[in-house]
């Protein structure tokens, strides 16, 4: 529960200053772990910042030059004299690879159509590789800088992740898929030019691996495989082919290798927590470092998280804690802030807590039960996050998760304090299908989706609603993006008795559409993996879309979405507005629907001016629409 007396109580500063919290993020440190790049927006607009790891000190390098939203991360070069970045138009994630110097000056080091991905930067200063879709499916491409040449180095038909170059530049790994099984991920090691590819013999046909990091010495892979369902860790030998397993008894994913290559990193999941373990190679001794409950990361793709031979770099947080970049030493387990987390005019305790409990479920709701013939599948434990916003009674805001293979976590989340702090209680709902539960978990949600996830949802919030009086039955919201606002679109239209409004933000309506207009390497990975493809399964995607059942419609919807979006494009909004049309509802502040397209906006946006207008967006629909006894006191 959050204290109402810890931060400002007028709904426009509890706005402005919530979203205007600075935020740093993909912290990655210099070759010599003397400084850490990073995005940080404490100017206001997000900018690339240079962090003195012994003194402290920060200085911003960027001017405007960087996107606005810092969805992509940074990486630097070999010599630590410049940072590369990802720059797009608007959030639509078409980027090219730009770098910057010390003294700000900003090129262009390449260009491609369509998406561009920096993977690694070679060792010798010469060489970047890159990920692309430029000819259609995301494939690997070298990039010389002396010559600004760059070419294909891998042409398969699904797409290529995580590449790696090799400590001495002369070899490559990373993942692919080549059988005819869609969960199918295999770790792959080729000559740098993508020549004599050799398949590494890791885990079962069906299950996922892929490469982590490369050994000091060129030796040895860091990988991942969820053959045995959880996500395990280990150490493949190049030399013997013969691979080394760690852990089992929890979900891990390996990180890096440790400089001297006698341990390396991993983060362990546990129940919705995720926190850094570091695993002694010869031994198999695995060692939890000592931080709170919460969420500890090391950067995403690029992002280096190693100082020096015992010296982490972290961003730690927990629902109450923004996230706070900070250095750990292995040798004391001692940790210092390199930046601290700002909280302006609020504490810690202005913000609720997160309460995690599990539900069983078959997916099917209750309130379905006797209603339709169903064909149960699994009782699955299924965790949730419950955030008590102290009113009462209390609105609740179900708030499934994006992905679908994403997983809620106690973490601090701008978005549900934001609604906390307007008066609505938010349940989160880790859904068959998400992540940190093995692959047997991930795995219930293929061929399914509109199925058992989405009675998970609906069972968690009946849960809620009969066990916490506390809460308003007549008050209760579905918002979500993404995946999520595929998930609020649905649960609106499968179980209107439910809802009493929705916020649906860029979310999914129409999959067919969705599978002809997104990225390739989207309509692969996610599409063709989890609904196989239009063509063999029509009748799952027609009756699996949210617009075939536009008619359900019981409750207010809001639609909202970013006209830049390439992941999941704004004709899925535009599709369902007009669906709703033909259907004779109305649009309008007052209407069955209210429509907002964000202009010069993606798939979201961490830009403190575009979350303002979102969390204006949320709030008037809400007071509007809802009301909490804290919207009424403040008006």
């Amino acid at each position: 529960m959050s204290d109402p007396d810890s931060g400002p109580t007028d709904p426009e500063a509890v706005l402005e200053e919530l979203a205007g919290l600075p935020t740093l993020a993909h912290p990655t440190a210099s070759p010599d772990g003397i400084e850490v790049a990073c995005y940080y927006d404490v100017s206001g607009r997000n900018e690339l910042h240079v962090l003195d790891v012994e003194a402290g000190t920060h200085e911003q390098w960027s001017d405007g030059d960087v996107p606005r939203n810092a969805r992509w991360h940074v990486e630097w070069d070999a010599d630590g004299e410049r940072v590369f970045f990802h720059l797009d138009d608007d959030g639509n994630e078409q980027n090219d690879v730009y770098a910057i110097d010390r003294d700000g000056s900003v090129e262009a080091v390449v260009e491609m159509d369509g998406q561009v991905v920096l993977q690694d930067v070679g060792e010798d200063g010469e060489t970047l590789l890159v990920g692309s879709t430029r000819d259609g499916q995301m494939n690997l491409y070298s990039h010389n800088l002396a010559s600004a040449e760059t070419s294909k180095i891998t042409d398969y038909d699904r797409a290529v992740h995580t590449g790696l170059l090799s400590p001495d530049g002369s070899q490559l790994a990373y993942a692919t898929n080549e059988t005819d099984d869609f969960d199918n991920m295999d770790v792959y090691v080729s000559d740098a030019d993508g020549s004599d590819p050799e398949t590494l013999e890791i885990g079962v046909t069906g299950a996922e691996a892929a490469p982590a990091d490369w050994g000091p010495n060129g030796d040895r892979l860091l990988v991942m495989d969820n053959s045995g369902d959880l996500s395990r860790c280990g150490v493949y030998d190049l030399r013997t082919d013969a691979v080394t397993w760690f852990g089992g008894e929890y979900e891990e994913e390996p990180q890096a290798f440790l400089p001297d290559g006698k341990r390396f990193l991993a983060v362990r999941t546990r129940e919705a927590t995720k926190l850094p373990v570091v695993y002694d190679i010869e031994t198999g001794d695995a060692r939890e470092l000592d931080l709170p409950e919460g969420v500890a990361s090391f950067g995403r793709m690029g992002g280096d998280p190693i100082l020096g031979e015992d010296r982490l770099l972290a961003l730690h947080t927990t629902p109450t804690r923004r996230p706070e970049l900070l250095t750990y030493d292995l040798t004391t387990d001692e940790t210092e802030p390199l930046v601290e987390a700002e909280y302006g005019p609020f504490s810690p305790d202005a913000f609720a807590d997160a309460e995690y409990f599990t539900i069983e479920s078959d997916g099917v709701p209750e309130t379905r039960q006797a209603a339709v013939e169903h064909d149960p599948h699994d009782t699955l434990d299924i965790g949730c996050l419950l955030y008590d916003s102290g009113e009462r009674p209390s609105p609740l805001i179900v708030n499934p998760h994006g992905g679908p293979r994403g997983m809620d976590s106690k973490s601090f989340d701008l978005y549900t304090q934001f609604l906390v702090q307007r008066g609505f209680s938010v349940l989160q709902v880790n859904y068959r299908g998400s992540t940190g539960h093995g692959r047997e978990f991930i795995r219930e949600l293929y061929d399914d989706w509109g199925g058992a996830e989405q009675g998970d949802v609906a069972s968690a919030a009946e849960h809620v609603l009969s066990t916490r009086e506390w809460l308003d039955e007549d008050r209760v919201v579905v918002f979500g993006g993404s995946y999520g606002g595929y998930s609020a679109y649905w649960q609106l239209v499968q179980y209107p008795d439910l809802y009493d409004a929705g916020v649906a933000w860029i979310g999914l309506t129409d999959l067919e559409d969705q599978y002809e207009n997104t990225m390739a390497h989207y309509r692969t990975e996610l599409m063709e993996k989890n609904m196989g493809t239009p063509e063999k399964n029509p009748d799952l995607y027609e009756e699996r879309s949210p617009i075939t059942h536009v008619g359900n419609l019981d409750a207010p919807l809001f639609i909202v979405h970013g006209v830049n979006d390439r992941r999941v494009p704004v004709s899925q909004a535009r599709l369902f507005r007009d669906a709703l049309e033909d259907a004779g509802y109305t649009e309008g502040p007052d209407g069955a629907f209210e429509y907002r397209e964000l202009g010069e906006e993606g798939h979201a946006s961490s830009d403190i001016e575009q979350k303002k207008r979102l969390f204006r967006l949320l709030d008037d629909f809400l007071a509007r629409r809802i009301g909490t006894e804290a919207v009424a006191a403040d008006d």
